[in-house]
């Protein structure tokens, strides 16, 4: 049973960083996209960051580019995303997810290029 375990939100300050992990356990995903979306109460859930399946490559949000980063720890099966100089308005559930496609450049930006999912880690930012 493949399963996305996300942690490391919680409440900070304006300007301050969070390390969100997300553990996949059940399969590797080494050699697939994985991403970062978030969502808002009563706001669809949208793209944050998305990882190329080589790693080679990254892709953000124009509202976060410059301040979050994604990376990958193939060994360990595991995906971050580094946020720093966080505002109010990154104040969301930030979910994990992952193409079942290997060696497959998709659409990153889209919830559908993704089959997997975390159950999402709160992130709240007070002004």
């Amino acid at each position: 049973q493949v399963q996305l375990v996300e942690s490391g939100g919680g409440l900070v300050q304006t300007g301050g960083s969070l390390r969100l992990s997300c553990a996949a356990s059940g399969r590797n995903f080494s050699t697939s996209a994985m991403g970062w979306f978030r969502q808002a109460p009563g706001k669809e859930r949208e793209f944050v960051a998305a990882i190329h399946w080589s790693g080679s490559s990254t892709y953000y949000a124009d509202s976060v580019k410059g301040r979050f980063t994604i990376s990958r720890d193939s060994a360990k099966n595991t995906l971050y995303l580094q946020m720093n100089s966080l505002k109010p308005e990154d104040t969301a559930v930030y979910y994990c997810a992952a193409d079942s496609r290997k060696y497959y450049s998709g659409l990153y930006r889209r919830t559908s290029e993704y089959n997997y999912w975390g159950q999402g880690t709160q992130v709240t930012v007070s002004s």
